[in-house]
């Protein structure tokens, strides 16, 4: 059995009430568990989809973008609290070892009094960072390839392609419009794509109070559910699944608009991320 649980279906790393978190999925996969990205809110989701955080053994971040990267500190932390006493393999670009010495030493007074007062391992001794780049490498059972996919004015940004007993799931990450992710994607059973609607992009600029910056960056940087759909009918994936939504808290955008805007290009199995949901492949 295979599945992927996405934990953060929004793009942006803007939380508003009633609205989706940011990015953060839960691979199981060849009898192992990855966690893809921690956009806020990827520990309380990972234990609400049943997960023993005793047992957090991979993380891949895709990118240095605040809505995947936010909690990884925390939830290592948090698991290592919960009672993790095996080392966490992560994977990431260039810049993860910044983010990881900043935040042990924003916690040492944290880490090094429960070491001394309750007896846990060193939590900097249990974590493993490996440099994410173009290519392949393992998580465990599972047999992964990266690919480097444009998402200005992030340089370092990787779509991933994960596969184990006979199963493929690939996800796009964050990405403009980029034709060679459908031979990435070649014949996987699910296709994980990033997804926006133009329509809505007004609003989100209106919401934040930001201009003609976010406008062109959300432009220039994140593929349009139309073009995401083209890529999964080029690469004859067998379910396409739109995930880091934009938008993905706005109540005058539904589950119509997002079928809407790919109608004759994707017939296939169509699914729209929601926090929570786990699909079995």
């Amino acid at each position: 059995m295979a599945r992927v649980t996405i934990l953060g279906a929004k793009g942006g790393p803007a939380v508003r009430q009633g609205g989706a978190m940011p990015t953060a999925l839960l691979v199981e996969m060849g009898g192992a568990q990855a966690v893809v990205d921690c956009g806020l809110g990827v520990t309380r989701g990972l234990v609400d989809a049943g997960m023993d955080l005793r047992h957090l053994a991979h993380i891949v971040i895709t990118h240095l973008h605040s809505d995947h990267v936010l909690e990884l500190g925390a939830l290592i932390h948090t698991a290592w609290t919960t009672g993790l006493k095996t080392p966490v393999d992560v994977w990431g670009p260039a810049g993860l070892r910044a983010y990881w010495d900043g935040f042990m030493a924003a916690m040492a007074f944290d880490c090094d009094l429960r070491v001394r007062d309750e007896g846990r391992p060193p939590l900097g001794d249990l974590v493993r960072l490996h440099l994410l780049e173009e290519g392949a490498f393992s998580i465990g059972p599972i047999s992964a390839r990266a690919l480097r996919v444009p998402h200005p004015p992030v340089t370092d940004c990787f779509a991933l392609r994960l596969e184990a007993a006979g199963k493929v799931l690939c996800l796009s990450a964050d990405t403009a419009h980029f034709p060679p992710l459908a031979d990435f994607a070649r014949g996987a059973d699910v296709l994980l794509h990033e997804a926006m609607l133009p329509a809505g992009i007004e609003a989100i600029i209106a919401k934040t109070g930001m201009g003609d910056k976010l406008r062109n960056h959300l432009t220039a940087s994140h593929s349009t559910a139309l073009e995401a759909a083209q890529i999964a009918q080029a690469a004859g994936v067998a379910h396409l699944v739109f995930y880091h939504l934009i938008p993905a808290d706005d109540p005058d955008v539904t589950s119509d608009h997002w079928r809407a805007a790919i109608r004759g290009q994707w017939d296939g199995p169509f699914t729209l991320a929601r926090d929570g949901l786990s699909l079995e492949f």
